[in-house]
């Protein structure tokens, strides 16, 4: 396993192969019915999904809480990365942009994500992961402002909350999203983000009308 908080949860334990394979089920079944069902998953969805009994899961993981921590943890951490890596775009917008779709792809492919940076995780202890995070969109929204591509009179704490407002609801007005629908709402907000054009500048004055 890569070294992750998932990897060093499980590294107490190094069990034989038969039992190794029961763990990266365990792994993957966990985030998938964290995607899926969110911080209401329990040990049961979780064994179900592995084909393996509540018993095997309790001797291999310490306990959900721990196991949902980490591949949270795990995922806020690559949102943190991946932040850090367009800070050296050499177009602020265009690393900026770029995060921002990745970020909000990654909370609408995710239930478990988005209700952990909703504040829906308090018991989890995410908050250290969740600040680094803070950290890096700050300088992505500040970087961009500072070369004049992101509009200056929005605070860097107003990115996050529109961001998390592309992902729609399961319904409005009897209309149901698609699978494209958070795309098209991110173009929207990227474009209210962007500084206002400047009106364009007035034409020759119109010839006076003729004196009767």
């Amino acid at each position: 396993m890569p070294d992750s908080a998932v990897a060093a949860l499980l590294a107490q334990d190094r069990p034989r192969a038969d039992a190794q394979r029961n763990v990266e089920r365990l792994v993957a079944a966990t985030r998938e019915a964290l995607d899926e069902l969110g911080l209401a998953v329990t040990t049961r969805d979780i064994a179900q999904r592995a084909g393996v009994g509540l018993g095997t899961l309790y001797r291999r993981v310490p306990s959900l809480d721990a196991l949902l921590a980490a591949i949270l943890a795990d995922t806020i951490d690559e949102m943190t990365d991946r932040a850090a890596r367009v800070l050296d775009s050499p177009d602020p917008w265009q690393g900026f942009a770029e995060f921002a779709e990745s970020y909000v792809q990654l909370r609408a492919s995710s239930c478990g994500l988005h209700d952990a940076l909703s504040g829906r995780g308090e018991r989890l202890d995410l908050e250290p992961r969740i600040i680094r995070l803070q950290r890096a969109m700050r300088q992505l929204v500040e970087r961009a402002q500072q070369a004049g591509t992101l509009r200056a009179d929005v605070d860097w704490r107003d990115v996050p909350f529109a961001l998390a407002t592309a992902i729609p609801p399961d319904h409005t007005i009897g209309l149901v999203p698609d699978d494209g629908q958070w795309r098209r709402n991110l173009r929207i907000i990227l474009d209210g983000l962007r500084p206002a054009r400047s009106p364009a500048p007035a034409g020759p004055a119109a010839p006076a009308a003729p004196a009767d």
